[in-house]
């Protein structure tokens, strides 16, 4: 059996979803698990759950008789990588940063502050207009408010930008790293009010 198809059978078995494998020098094999998606439930890879995957890798591996130095099990971190269609409906809504294999070119439109010449965008991912295939992404070119800053009433936001996309397109996706130090705010669906109950 392919060292592959062995460590995802093993994490699956074991209740995670598998993110990724990478092999790097020196031997070590890192994988990186997440767990499974359930709409509506936000849930998090924490320690207890890597040094299971760990101790039952381990086991499997050395069963298996795969060649490996160092075993590296963790969590995808905020910036997990999107790599297959379930990826983007999980994450649909959420801001992302993705890279290109070619460049836009003939898709920055005239009139468009995009540079043909560009390959990488963050913005919020969002499924294409109906009857389209793919994703698109979509941002504004607004310089973000500093805190403090005095902001005009008057004054006209940048328009909203989109991209159309594949997933074969696409040679990079991730979750953009933003960090809230005040810590995670529940999503609001549209047009919900907040909860104000604690």
């Amino acid at each position: 059996m392919a060292l592959q198809e062995t460590i995802e059978q093993t994490v699956t078995g074991l209740g995670y979803e598998l993110v990724e494998i990478e092999r790097t020098g020196g031997g070590l094999l890192r994988v990186t698990i997440d767990m499974p998606y359930v709409k509506g439930a936000e849930q998090f890879i924490n320690a207890e759950d890597c040094e299971k995957v760990t101790r039952q890798l381990q086991f499997v591996l050395e069963v298996e008789g795969a060649e490996y130095a160092r075993l590296e099990v963790s969590s995808p971190g905020i910036d997990r990588p999107l790599r297959n269609e379930k990826d983007f409906e999980r994450f649909a809504g959420e801001l992302i940063d993705i890279t290109l294999k070619a460049p836009i070119g003939v898709a920055a439109s005239a009139g468009s502050t995009v540079a043909a010449s560009r390959k990488k965008f963050r913005g919020t991912l969002e499924r294409a207009a109906a009857g389209t295939a793919g994703w698109q992404i979509v941002w504004s070119d607004e310089p973000a408010v500093k805190p403090g800053q005095k902001v005009s009433k008057k004054k006209v936001p940048a328009p909203l930008q989109a991209l159309g996309f594949t997933l074969d397109e696409i040679q990079q996706a991730r979750l953009a790293p933003v960090v809230d130090f005040k810590g995670r705010k529940p999503k609001i669906a549209p047009g919900a009010e907040p909860s104000t109950d604690n």
